[in-house]
């Protein structure tokens, strides 16, 4: 059994294995920044209503404060209906929203306290939130939308002591316009590496369960063919055993019948004595068959008939218990050309589908092969009038241990398939299955079938009633 080797170890940089996993990562990312923003927008609306309605009792614009709020609501509103959906609002053109915030915070600022007003957080508050969202360049532009729209608190203030504070406001808004981008840009390149690095854990995985999947399925077919190997050498060793204590037995036997001829018995005695040997005869067959079929199958390959090697199965397969009351149609074509191949080989795939087909078939059903020759490949069909194979079980037909009968072993068609391509360098295959019937095909080659020409079915096969014998 070969050993399995780790994957070896990249130290290359980590590349998306899809182009478009960069573009993922960065709506990603926005959806996120989203989900920061709307968490910080309405905490913000939610203070608002409570200086408005609650802190600040001589507030005179106390109505137009809550109109101006409720139209953030509002915008808040639609920024978490777009942002259920999985997009964000207004994505395309991020400087109208920070128009829009400037005018609503200056707004805010103007109609409560101006200069002195608590809302002047709201700045640094949204200079944040475009930090997260947007890049660079939008966050210092909305730095530049902010502070025009703070100038315009003091277009009529001229006191030392207020364009001190002006300034000063200024100074705190451009610093954190600039430390925001920087802890944004942080994040955001910890966000790529960390997608990158997930990307490359999904593609890894699904190596590691790809590779996974293949040893187990290799380990099974290793572990079903030795299977089928012990079964078939426990069945030589005990036909061997059989033929031995039924043999001398069967000898003793003929020896005494011949002895019995040679002193000139009358006719009837004779006759009936010619009866004992007959059946002595059919009885020492039944014993080479079972041994030849049970010796080690051979791979050496030898000119063989399609004929005989079906003859072969159908003589074993005559045996089997589930062969009463059902009838075996052949078709053969005539003039088909020897084929250089395995001859115990074909005759266990041919042996297997026709146990099959019994299987599948009820007495009075009938199993059809049939032979013929086209463009170099030599087939041979098994039709049975069974119950068919669900489309469901199809893609498992082939798999070690699945079967659809309740005591089969799910070896069968593993084998044929392993020994067609593997061995006879052939194919199997299921042509048809409906509910009234199933229709395997085989396909063999070699230089013989490829230089003939090809030869058609016949008609009409021989039809051969097969009983289990008693």
């Amino acid at each position: 059994m070969s050993q399995i080797t780790p994957p070896e170890t990249d130290s290359s940089p980590v590349v998306h294995p899809n182009p478009m996993a960069r573009n993922r990562d960065d709506v990603n990312w926005e959806l996120a920044a989203e989900g920061i923003t709307l968490r910080i927008r309405w905490f913000g609306l939610c203070i608002g209503y409570m200086l408005v309605d609650f802190l600040d009792r001589q507030l005179v614009n106390r109505p137009l404060m809550n109109s101006i709020l409720s139209l953030g609501a509002i915008f808040a509103l639609l920024d978490t209906y777009w942002s259920l959906q999985g997009k964000v609002f207004l994505s395309r053109w991020p400087l109208i929203v920070s128009l829009m915030e400037a005018i609503f915070i200056g707004l805010l600022c103007h109609f409560d306290k101006g200069v002195e007003s608590p809302f002047l957080v709201y700045y640094f508050l949204s200079l944040l939130v475009c930090a997260i969202r947007y890049s660079s360049t939008i966050t210092y532009s909305t730095f530049a939308l902010h502070a025009v729209s703070y100038l315009t608190l003091f277009r009529h203030v001229r006191t030392r002591e207020d364009l001190t504070t002006f300034f000063l406001v200024l100074l705190f808004l451009g610093w954190v316009t600039w430390a925001s981008t920087s802890l944004a840009g942080l994040l955001k390149t910890a966000w790529g590496r960390l997608s990158e690095l997930n990307a490359a854990l999904r593609v890894n995985q699904a190596l590691l369960e790809q590779r996974i999947s293949e040893r187990t399925r290799e380990l099974q077919q290793s572990q079903a063919l030795l299977v089928q190997h012990e079964k078939q050498a426990a069945f030589g060793l005990l036909a061997a055993g059989i033929a031995h204590e039924v043999g001398n037995p069967l000898a003793a036997i003929s020896a005494l019948v011949q002895m019995l001829n040679r002193r000139n018995p009358d006719d009837y005695t004779r006759e009936k004595l010619h009866l004992v040997d007959d059946q002595l005869r059919r009885i020492q067959g039944t014993l080479r068959e079972l041994v030849d079929f049970s010796r080690p199958a051979t791979k050496e390959r030898s000119l063989c008939d399609i004929h005989d090697m079906i003859g072969a199965a159908l003589n074993i397969a005559k045996y089997y218990k589930r062969t009463k009351g059902k009838r075996i149609v052949t078709c053969f074509a005539p003039g088909l050309p020897k084929l250089r191949v395995a001859r115990d080989q074909v005759v266990q795939v041919v042996l297997n589908l026709v146990l099959n087909a019994m299987d599948a078939t009820d007495e009075g059903g009938t199993i059809e092969l049939t032979t013929w020759l086209t463009a170099g490949w030599l087939h041979v069909s098994i039709r049975d009038t069974g119950h068919g194979i669900s489309s469901e079980q199809v893609k498992h037909i082939y798999e070690p241990y699945f079967t659809t009968k309740p005591t089969g072993t799910g070896l069968g068609l593993f084998v044929c398939k392993n020994i067609m391509e593997q061995v006879l360098d052939g194919k199997i295959e299921l042509a048809e299955s409906t509910p009234a019937g199933s229709k395997f095909v085989v396909s063999l080659t070699c230089e013989n079938a490829r230089a003939h020409p090809d030869v058609l079915p016949t008609e009409t096969g021989s039809t051969e009633v097969v009983e289990r014998a008693t």
